[in-house]
């Protein structure tokens, strides 16, 4: 069977962009996202829960190879894929949120929103702020469109805790709602070692959903 994790150098990116079952297909699709994880993140009550998040916010945290793929790459698909958000003031629970890791992130994110405000030629309401506590979503929220398949997490023996570290699942997740590349897709069958089986099921999928909307 196929390894579940990778051992890479990685670095961390944290987002808020609206419902996170949507962010965790895009990012898990994109070459170089090592692993993802939703989550509650960017507030200041205790142990947050679905039902009781107090003053967080949904976000997706990914383990990135910065070889592969860079912030700014990142960033691109944050400020391109927003639910809402972006421009309008929403509650918390869903709002515009990057989180960041280090100084050069905060550097990078500071100068980006000032460059997609004048793209757009509107105030961009984002908040950036430095990233804090991480506290994990229920189980039931990772991986959502890959849970929809239970056979396939059978085959591959993928636990729940498992669907926060494993980039198989990241891969598929994102494949099965037909985001990322075709020849990614094609290549991570290869290298992940996926079962043909499970690799043609998933390759019918992608085809199905490939332009469709990744929001709840």
């Amino acid at each position: 069977m196929p390894s579940l994790e990778q051992e890479v150098i990685f670095k961390k990116a944290t987002f808020g962009m609206g419902c996170f079952w949507a962010n965790d297909a895009l990012f898990g699709a994109q070459p170089g996202v090592l692993r993802t994880r939703v989550g509650y993140a960017g507030g200041t009550t205790g142990n947050p829960v679905y039902k009781n998040m107090g003053d967080h916010t949904e976000v997706i945290e990914i383990d990135f190879d910065p070889n592969i793929i860079s912030y700014r790459d990142l960033l691109k698909l944050f400020w391109d894929n927003h639910e809402y958000g972006l421009t309008t003031v929403i509650k918390r629970q869903y709002m515009s949120l990057i989180l960041y890791h280090e100084e050069e992130q905060k550097r990078i994110a500071e100068l980006d929103i000032e460059v997609e405000a004048g793209k757009r030629n509107e105030k961009l309401i984002t908040e950036i702020a430095p990233a804090g506590p991480f506290y994990p979503a229920e189980d039931y929220h990772q991986k959502y469109r890959l849970q929809k398949h239970k056979w396939i997490m059978e085959e591959l023996n993928i636990s729940p805790d498992q669907l926060q570290t494993s980039q198989i699942a990241a891969r598929l997740n994102g494949y099965l709602a037909g985001v990322g590349k075709l020849q990614d897709l094609e290549k991570d069958v290869k290298v992940l070692g996926i079962p043909e089986k499970i690799a043609s099921f998933v390759k019918i999928q992608y085809l199905d959903n490939e332009g469709g909307s990744l929001y709840c």
